[in-house]
């Protein structure tokens, strides 16, 4: 098996489908966000606060060349991995790539839930409210995103179980 690649939005579900679908696929998987805060030994927050979103770049950019060089891997990419061009071919070419899209509402509505979201990961953009900064990286990501992605999958309203059988019978099915 090759790599298959999550990618989407914070909250979008990356890192919950993530481990069911490597276990149906007998992969092993990894959450590109802890690799980085792992080798840089600091939350993404402090990456951020103390080198700036240029050195974050660069270290993403690292993790996703050498996770996008294994094999039998399900990566939950970092929602911001899909802005480097370099980057985005090299998830096509290690195998499928999965766009895990949610709405605004639903977004937030994780993101909310989530509660290491303060402590590890920085402010989305500089806009006044959570949904302003969700809906304006939607609207600046979504081309990217759709232009990476091999597969769509709506995760509104699904479980992590659904979304894991739709990819699953994506993957299965001949294009």
């Amino acid at each position: 098996m090759t790599v298959i690649t999550l990618i989407g939005l914070r909250g979008s579900g990356k890192s919950s489908v993530a481990a069911p679908l490597a276990a149906r696929q007998n992969a092993d998987w990894i959450d590109a966000d802890d690799e980085i805060e792992r080798r840089a030994g600091k939350s993404i927050t402090e990456i951020f606060a103390d080198e700036g979103e240029p050195h974050f770049r660069q270290l993403e950019r690292a993790v996703m060349q050498d996770l996008l060089s294994r094999e039998s891997l399900i990566i939950a990419a970092g929602g911001g991995a899909i802005l480097n061009a370099e980057t985005r071919a090299e998830m096509q070419t290690a195998g499928p790539v999965v766009w895990l899209n949610a709405s605004v509402e639903k977004l937030e509505e994780r993101i909310n839930q989530d509660a290491t979201t303060g402590s590890r990961r920085p402010a989305l953009t500089t806009r006044a409210s959570q949904r302003e900064e969700i809906q304006h990286l939607l609207e600046q990501r979504e081309p990217l995103y759709r232009e990476a992605a091999t597969m769509i999958i709506q995760t509104d309203d699904k479980s992590v179980t659904q979304i894991v059988d739709e990819i699953i019978s994506a993957l299965d099915s001949p294009s």
